[in-house]
């Protein structure tokens, strides 16, 4: 062929525009194109092989070798797969892959951020000039009595096709760098961006620095292939030892015969793993692996609790494994990560078109070559087929769920306090999932046993029926657990976050079922009858009410007097639930400027006990000198009991606390 001359099919004064718009943020990703590119021309070639239009030489081994040259700034690609004829160099490089360009930036154009194009799948070669001033490419097809051809582009405006000089079948693409992206030239980037897209593609990656010093490994005479390269042969002699015979004279006996080893150059280790787990049947995967996996993947050392593995061809082809992590406190983040796929080649992290929002909480990898990916996030939106992957997705975590409890239910339990708020916020933002985990929702008892939402309303029928009592923090309501403890009373222990709306969703969606906080209110189980027409009682607890008024000054508090059983109890705090519940939300919103003191003390009710000594000595010395000071106290003893004090009311507290025990001492 003799040599040629063009301009590149594209509009544009230089394509370089178009590239630095749309990809400047993932400029790496051109490693990932020319990479799969590869992988793409050697899966081609397998097929033809087993279709019988191509014999394999017994010594090809196919695989991708990447080389980078930190002095020169140039990194090559190279391939051993279909290779390209001059006429296919002019249709796929100067006509299509350009072309291409214009295209890409056509249907981009009134986008507003590069953000709404999912990885920037497709893009190819041609994503090469994003760090490139200079592109060439060597390349000979597989066909008998092929001619190679060099291909080389300055800036990506005009070309030059000629012949070239390669000798095997396969493609080489050479990136001679600008001075913005030398970083790529060096190893460790290299090595860090293809583990981030290609860990997991289907051909075998290798990575070379062409200006290394050459490493290498001793091995055993026996473990000598063909492959390796000897350095240098290394002989051991044979080793010895003094020992006494049966005449009890000392002789030299050899206790290791002498051996031939090898030093040979370092044989290259792949950077991935061609067979992920994922593509593996559920069956034929060991516990072991998919812990290796997670902790290679993921990088957690932590034990994941269990997973789900998913499989199905129809009627899309999906492959994944999710993970549900090990939450160790209430401060670690329970963000998770969920890699997306497209045939082994990695697209983008939690897409959360394509995965539930409330499964981006686990840890897990999805790979679905059906997906359509070269296209904006708003029309993944309106996509039907990625709306049925994610419904698929939901669905099958939701029936290993149900499953685990009803066959594995000592385990299930074992997980629940892990996976608690992983499936609450799935129930409170997917209808389906909420609907088949309904039966499945577990609550902790006061004694740590686990019961459902039926078992909860079937234990409390008798006392308060469709009533079920709750702890937020079983310290701060330690009082008040005690005194359900006492009357044979349970509640169930709600600690996180995701609880209070939970529970909302869970009165919607049940007809009359009420939560009620622990603390929300003292139930006549706890009191003692007061008759209607006790006049005596009706004036003691009027006369209360006004001296702990006159001392608390506090316009906002409501105080009752009641006869509790428990007479060592001197006084109790509740909060109305509703009351509380506005409390939550409000404080919630608190970080957009509003005043806490706005909704302190919103119906707080301090409960007085009539039959506690310390209540009637108050009531019989309304006017005695300490009287104010017996009432502050009081009303923080139950402030205490329910929460905590403000810095203002702790200091006062300590204070008074400590004139008390001085009067206590005179």
């Amino acid at each position: 062929m003799s040599s040629r001359t063009g301009n590149l099919s594209i509009n544009s004064e230089n394509i370089f525009p178009i590239i630095k718009k749309w990809l400047y943020s993932d400029h790496d990703i051109f490693y990932r194109e020319l990479v799969s590119n590869g992988c793409d021309a050697i899966t081609k070639l397998k097929k033809l092989e087993l279709m019988g239009e191509y014999s394999r030489p017994e010594d090809l081994e196919y695989k991708i070798q990447v080389t980078v040259n930190p002095d020169e700034k140039t990194i090559s690609v190279t391939d051993n797969g279909l290779g390209m004829t001059a006429e296919e160099v002019e249709e796929y490089i100067n006509q299509i892959a350009f072309s291409g360009a214009q295209d890409f930036l056509e249907k981009y154009k009134d986008k507003a951020n590069e953000d709404q194009i999912i990885g920037h799948f497709g893009l190819g070669f041609y994503s090469a000039f994003m760090v490139a001033d200079k592109v060439t490419i060597d390349t000979r097809s597989y066909k008998e009595g092929s001619t190679p051809v060099h291909w080389e582009s300055d800036g990506g405006l005009t070309f030059e096709m000629k012949d070239g000089e390669k000798e095997e079948q396969g493609t080489t693409i050479t990136l001679y760098l600008n001075e913005d992206s030398y970083e790529f030239a060096n190893e460790y980037r290299a090595r860090e961006v293809l583990d981030k897209y290609c860990s997991f593609m289907p051909v075998p990656i290798f990575l070379d620095n062409a200006k290394a010093e050459p490493q290498y490994e001793t091995i055993e005479k026996d473990e000598l292939t063909d492959k390796d390269t000897i350095v240098e042969t290394v002989v051991e002699p044979a080793k010895t030892e003094e020992k006494e015979n049966e005449n009890g004279e000392k002789e030299t006996v050899e206790v290791e015969p002498s051996r031939e080893r090898y030093k040979i150059l370092k044989r290259p280790v792949a950077l991935n793993d061609v067979t992920p787990l994922w593509n593996k049947h559920p069956n034929e995967c060991t516990e072991e692996e998919y812990r290796d996996f997670y902790r290679k993947v993921f990088m957690d050392y932590k034990e994941p609790l269990f997973w789900i593995h998913l499989n199905m061809d129809y009627p899309f082809n999906l492959k994944g494994i999710l993970y549900f992590p090990k939450i160790n406190t209430e401060y670690d983040s329970i963000e998770g990560t969920i890699k997306l796929y497209n045939n082994q080649v990695f697209i983008a992290d939690n897409i959360k078109e394509v995965i539930p929002e409330f499964l981006m909480l686990l840890k897990g990898t999805i790979d679905c070559p059906d997906l359509p990916l070269n296209v904006s996030r708003s029309a993944l939106q309106n996509d039907g087929f990625v709306k049925k992957i994610s419904d698929y997705i939901t669905k099958k975590v939701a029936d290993k769920l149900t499953g685990m409890c009803k066959t594995d239910r000592e385990n299930y339990e074992k997980y629940w306090d892990d996976i608690a708020p992983f499936i609450k916020f799935g129930c409170l933002k997917d209808e389906k999932f909420a609907e088949k985990m309904n039966d499945y929702i577990l609550f902790k008892n006061l004694e740590g046993k686990y019961l459902t939402l039926k078992d909860c309303l079937e234990e409390n029928k008798e006392k308060h029926e469709n009533t079920i009592f709750y702890v937020t923090d079983e310290k701060e309501q330690s009082q008040y657990i005690n005194m359900f403890k006492a009357e044979g009373l349970d509640a169930v222990i709600l600690p996180h976050s995701i609880d209070s709306p939970f529970i909302g969703h869970l009165e919607r969606k049940n007809e009359g079922l009420k939560f009620l906080r622990i603390d929300a209110d003292l139930n006549d189980t706890f009191k003692e009858e007061v008759k209607e027409d006790d006049e005596e009682f009706k004036k003691n607890a009027d006369t209360l009410k006004e001296i702990f008024k006159k001392a608390l000054n506090n316009d906002k508090l409501e105080i009752k007097v009641e006869k509790l059983k428990d007479a060592s109890m001197s006084s109790v705090l509740t909060v109305a639930e509703e009351s509380r519940r506005m409390q939550d939300m409000m404080k919630m919103y608190n970080m957009y400027g509003m005043d806490p003191s706005m909704f302190g003390g919103m119906g707080e009710v301090l409960v007085l006990n009539a039959n506690n000594q310390l209540v009637q000595y108050v009531l019989n010395h309304g006017e005695g000198e300490n009287t104010a000071k017996i009432c502050e106290q009081l009303y923080d003893l139950a402030l205490l009991a329910h929460g905590t004090l403000t810095p203002e009311r702790m200091t006062k507290f300590i204070a008074r606390s400590n004139e008390i025990m001085m009067m206590m001492a005179e």
